[in-house]
């Protein structure tokens, strides 16, 4: 069923727009939307701003003139219900692309809110609006909707979820009854099973899976053990460009020193390109322009807490800028978003070389680049896949949460746009992140570290009756609380548990890369033999093997004190 926001429109008799007492003005008109062509603007600057309006049959409306304020927030509005983009051949016109954005969904009243512009915000920069907004939630979003005098413009908390909503279109995660939803039941997953870590790959593990050409051996079994313990902070230079799909799995040591030769002069290239841009030529570039001031300011706010970043001028940091803006270079059409430099922070400590943190980087990217996107459909996507899953494991917690307008799953933002980056602190990052790489034990393993992380709140949450705010609040100061090594066994074990489960439904299948359950589900009973024609659920391409291992309150090989920085890194300076 798609949730419904009560409008407080005044009702017209039969829908029609009121006419004068002696009859309509000549200039007044009446049109539908879905009759709307393009929207004509006047220069700006030049006197008073107007719109014109023209059908898809080529009639020309009147000219709409804007006598006090300008045509901005009526487009604001328009844009609720149809999609408008700037026609290529003139700036002034927009052209219109209907589709149904759900009417009922958009408060007639939004405009005249202070907490409008929470909306433009998100709308404009997501990351920095979850980011910075997020962290300072409660007064954040309240304040603005108080304004000045809170007893006249305070809107219910119950509310607010619309406007999250609205800040990314087409985000309806509760549409079950549409097509291609499937109406998900209670079912019994079974028993989830108790999961135990091991302990990190070593130097030495690793150096007995490689031949004399330097091929690795049993690659299925290596990437099982990084899953169960992830790396020896020693391994990890080299280790992830494996991961990351840098370096083939099957290569050799040779292969690689071509390989590596042939990209190092590929990237400096790159580089060259935007390090020859003079400041005449910047200036007549908006979009690298754009870039730069982005990468520069993201830049700067990187996390000093580690070594590696610490100081103003620190060689680090001008990598940093470099590599994102020579990435530019390479995906020119994505450019740089926001949050990108979250994702390469930790690529460049580890690899301590500007080439081989670019290289892993663009790789991440190609595994990332959906979350931002434009569009943010890689974001849509993912929020409505961890619904799904969500729902399956715990119906009434998601009943909880959509009572409290928070069935969105909003708050979980952040951790999908750039993997748990801010959640957890440095060193746990690199632990997280190299496990997930491993794309073991089945498809979006993320989302079910999603599902852990809420499991493990879900008492606190609905014991204190937390509301939408307390519940945002909540989530984000989890940011460094959260014990890494836990939350992989309970997302480890919730996907062991998925997988036996032979009631799985399709949808769940699906996400989780899994084929049709073995069992049909009550919502999708024909009446026919249940066992005729239908494939079993296979187990995990994870092979619960033998594996030495530890209890997750066991001993870390990535206790600060232990991982230094090396010599070099002092030393690191930009080419």
């Amino acid at each position: 069923m798609v949730n419904t926001v009560p409008s407080k429109k005044k009702p017209h008799t039969n829908g029609d727009a009121p006419s004068h007492r002696n009859g309509k003005s000549k200039w007044s008109f009446l049109f539908s939307l879905t009759d709307l062509k393009s929207i004509k603007q006047n220069k700006e600057g030049m006197g008073w701003s107007y719109l014109v309006f023209c059908l898809k049959d080529d009639v020309v409306l009147p000219a709409l003139h804007f006598h006090q304020g300008d045509s901005k927030l009526l487009i604001d509005c328009l844009e609720k219900y149809v999609v408008l983009y700037k026609s290529p051949q003139d700036k002034r016109t927009l052209l219109v692309n209907c589709q149904n954005k759900s009417l009922s969904q958009s408060f007639e009243n939004l405009l005249d809110e202070p907490a409008y512009g929470l909306i433009q915000k998100i709308k404009k920069d997501p990351y920095t609006a979850t980011m910075v907004g997020f962290s300072k939630v409660t007064n954040y979003i309240f304040d603005s909707l108080r304004g000045s005098d809170p007893s006249t413009h305070q809107r219910p908390p119950s509310e607010m979820a619309d406007f999250l909503s609205d800040a990314i279109p087409g985000l309806k995660i509760n549409q079950q009854e549409e097509p291609g939803f499937e109406v998900i039941t209670r079912i019994d997953l079974g028993e989830r099973p108790v999961v135990q870590r091991r302990e990190p790959v070593s130097l030495e593990e690793w150096t007995k899976n490689i031949d004399s050409e330097g091929r690795i051996l049993n690659v299925d079994n290596m990437k099982q053990m990084i899953f169960r313990g992830g790396l020896s902070h020693a391994l990890r230079k080299q280790a992830w460009k494996f991961l990351l799909g840098y370096f083939p799995w099957d290569s050799t040591k040779e292969e690689r020193t071509q390989l590596q030769k042939q990209k190092t002069d590929e990237y400096f290239r790159m580089k060259l390109q935007w390090k020859s841009v003079s400041e005449e030529q910047e200036k007549r570039n908006s979009r690298l322009r754009d870039y730069r001031s982005l990468i520069e300011k993201d830049v700067n706010r990187t996390d000093r807490t580690n070594k590696f970043y610490e100081g103003q001028d620190n060689p680090g940091l001008i990598l940093l800028h470099d590599i994102l803006m020579t990435y530019c270079m390479y995906d020119f059409d994505l450019g740089y978003v926001q949050g990108m430099s979250d994702l390469l922070s930790p690529l460049l400590y580890v690899m301590e070389n500007e080439v081989d943190a670019f290289w892993c980087f663009a790789s991440y990217m190609d595994q990332m680049h959906q979350n931002f996107e434009e569009q943010m459909q890689g974001m849509k996507t993912q929020l409505i896949q961890l619904s799904t899953l969500l729902r399956l494991l715990d119906s009434g917690f998601c009943s909880y949460l959509e009572s409290q307008d928070s069935g969105y799953l909003y708050f979980c933002f952040r951790w999908l746009l750039i993997r748990f980056k801010r959640e957890f602190s440095f060193l746990d990052i690199l632990r997280l992140w190299e496990v997930m790489w491993t794309e073991l034990p089945c498809k979006n393993f993320h989302l079910l570290l999603c599902c852990a992380i809420l499991e493990s709140e879900k008492q606190q949450i609905m014991e204190k009756h937390y509301g939408f705010n307390e519940i945002l609040k909540h989530i984000n100061e989890l940011s460094m609380k959260i014990d890494v090594e836990d939350v992989l066994c309970k997302a480890e074990a919730i996907s062991l548990q998925m997988v036996k489960c032979k009631e799985l439904p399709q949808a769940v299948c699906e996400i989780l890369g899994l084929q049709d359950s073995e069992v049909t589900t009550p919502d999708s009973d024909t009446g026919e033999d249940e066992n005729v024609g239908m494939t079993g659920c296979p187990t995990s391409t994870f092979q619960s093997d033998s594996l030495p291992v530890l209890a997750t309150s066991g001993t870390r090989d990535d206790n600060p004190t232990q991982i230094s920085v090396s010599p070099n890194v002092s030393r690191l300076t930009p080419a």
